[in-house]
């Protein structure tokens, strides 16, 4: 699904187009004020002061209809640069505009754009006319408090999506119903993955099934870290306040972290594991002989999150990272960054995400010194460079210690996710004194890398859900196999029977052997999207095979019970 703001014409097209909404609005409710109505990835929004009006879903459809008489009216849409003055006069009536004008920087210049009988406050640009605008479509609407503040008043805020052509915005509107489908909390609540609770609220609560997904996945992560050189670790979840005040996160992220005071001091749940594993490599000496020292971590961290942000698994308060901290030589940087994107590479390709790399640079909270900043940044640049990857820069988005590169994945639908991430810090070893014994003797600073492939565990299962349609495949997948019986009387005997031998070859495989018709429970199957259903009768259980269906597939194959384990464990060994 495309991004339309990365795209320029359809980020002028889309803003064009939320004030076209708000002049339709405005014929259908005269007293509306408004605020701001800017262009995001998905479309755009306006948000607006109704009074005690509250959107219903049939006000789309209307304010769509006099959003088309305006496009077919055809008013050209002018720019004008006025006074602040006459900006303030203009507006009087507004206390939105009125607030937007009154901060601005002193000496801005104030435009304004006019199409027919609506003028709005806006710095531009837009398209000629608003012929260009009849290809959108209003998506949902909400409630958004004004410059998103709890204590300020709640505001009506209506999307939408406009496209160069009919065909585009029907096939982004196709896309949509799609992802709907695929929503991964509503997927979770079926496949019984998931729950969340109001005793939690953005505390995922796995369920049986997806507690063999999440294992299944961390088996996966171990093996892979194990077989390349990492140590795992696995540190407290809450540490002393001075710990974070060292590592410099309690001056930049003390209000989202979670605190409380014992007789000792204060403590704070970690928002993040690096600190942690600083504090184990400093638990012993260490030799130049010893670099790169890779400590791997499934860290449990918890970040206060707006109750109004919180959604399913993708942003939550309590989620466990795939964290890795590796202590090594400045003159090791390229090796191991090159090592870490043959990892991701080989991950992502696993579960058939493509990705593109940002570098973030220097943020303006930064630490240290602008030296050792670009020095960092230009050892990632290389190391990208000498490995064939691509990337572009996102200026000023680094974490506050060091540059990193960020890992956007593309799933089956085209929408892009921020997940892995590689960061190079040059700062926290030295605020902790981490030192190594150098060749020549003397006592040096090791550099440390941060880098998560999944990013979050529990975010990256919400992708995965989505990524397949909760279509997993078969070494993912929580039941592997469900073995139906034709009759339950008759029958159930061969299928346990078929059922243990598979279990002793570790594949997950349950009987429905419930006195339902067969129908029902194939259908069933089907629905719970089990990759594989076997189903015995009378010939199967006389000729010691089974008649396999496979979810998504046409048609129907008999095999023998040991040709059928096999194949299964060699497909689950490949991670086809």
């Amino acid at each position: 699904m495309i991004n339309v703001k990365e795209n320029e014409q359809l980020s002028i097209m889309n803003h064009s187009c939320a004030h076209l909404l708000a002049q339709a609005v405005t014929h259908l409710f005269p007293n509306a004020k408004f605020w701001v109505g800017p262009v995001i990835e998905e479309g755009f929004y306006y948000d607006m002061d109704l009074g005690d009006y509250a959107i219903k879903d049939d006000d789309l459809e209307k304010i769509e209809k006099e959003m088309k008489k305006i496009v077919k009216d055809g008013k050209r849409i002018v720019r004008k640069e006025i006074s602040k003055d006459e900006a303030l006069e203009m507006f009087k009536d507004d206390p939105y505009k009125i607030d937007l004008i009154n901060n601005m920087e002193e000496g801005s210049i104030i435009t304004t754009y006019t199409q027919g009988d609506f003028t709005d406050l806006c710095r531009g640009p837009h398209v000629e006319t608003v012929k260009e605008l009849k290809n959108f479509k209003l998506l949902k609407h909400s409630g958004a408090y004004w410059k998103g503040d709890a204590n300020n008043k709640m505001l009506q805020r209506i999307y939408g999506i406009c496209f160069p052509s009919q065909e585009e915005l029907e096939t982004h509107l196709n896309q949509i119903e799609e992802a709907k489908k695929r929503d991964h909390r509503k997927l979770g609540k079926e496949m019984g993955l998931f729950m969340m609770s109001d005793y939690g609220p953005g505390l995922p609560f796995w369920l049986p099934n997806g507690y063999v997904l999440r294992r299944t996945l961390e088996d996966f992560w171990l093996k892979l870290h194990a077989e390349r050189g990492y140590q795992t670790i696995d540190t407290p979840i809450f540490l002393n306040r001075e710990l974070w005040e060292t590592s410099g996160h309690w001056d930049h992220y003390k209000d989202d972290m979670y605190t409380f005071d014992v007789e000792d001091g204060t403590y704070a749940i970690k928002p993040m594991n690096c600190p942690g594993a600083i504090l184990v490599y400093n638990n012993a000496l260490h030799s130049y002989k010893e670099l790169p020292l890779r400590y791997s971590e499934l860290g449990h961290v918890h970040r206060y999150e707006a109750s109004g942000a919180l959604s399913g698994l993708f942003r939550v308060r309590g989620f466990t990272q795939d964290d890795a901290h590796i202590l090594l030589m400045e003159s090791q940087i390229g090796d191991e960054v090159a090592r870490i994107l043959e990892l991701y590479d080989y991950v992502y390709s696993i579960f058939g995400l493509n990705y593109a790399i940002e570098l973030s640079t220097r943020p303006e909270d930064f630490i240290g010194e602008i030296e050792v900043w670009d020095a960092a940044e230009k050892a990632l640049e290389k190391a990208c460079l000498a490995t064939g990857h691509k990337f572009k820069i996102n200026p000023g988005d680094g974490a506050f210690y060091g540059p990193k590169l960020d890992f956007k994945l593309t799933d089956s639908l085209g929408r892009i996710w921020q997940c892995g991430t590689v960061q190079l810090d040059m700062q926290l070893p030295g605020r902790f004194n981490c030192t190594y014994i150098a060749e020549d003797g003397s006592k040096k600073t090791p550099v440390m890398i941060h880098r998560a492939c999944f990013g979050s565990l529990e975010r990256f299962i919400g992708i995965l859900i989505e990524n397949y349609g909760g279509v997993f495949p078969l070494w993912l997948a929580p039941k592997q196999v469900t073995i139906i019986p034709v009759n339950s009387e008759i029958h159930s005997e061969y299928a346990n029977k078929v059922k243990q031998l598979l279990i002793e070859k570790g594949i997950k495989v349950e009987v429905d052997d419930r006195n339902e018709k067969l129908g029902y429970r194939m259908r069933e199957a089907q629905l719970t999207k089990v990759p594989v259903v076997l189903v015995v009768g009378d010939n199967e259980m006389n000729s010691n095979t089974v008649n396999i269906r496979r979810h998504g597939k046409e048609g129907q194959q008999s095999m023998g019970v040991d040709e059928l384990i096999e194949s299964l464990q060699k497909e689950i060994e490949e991670k086809k």
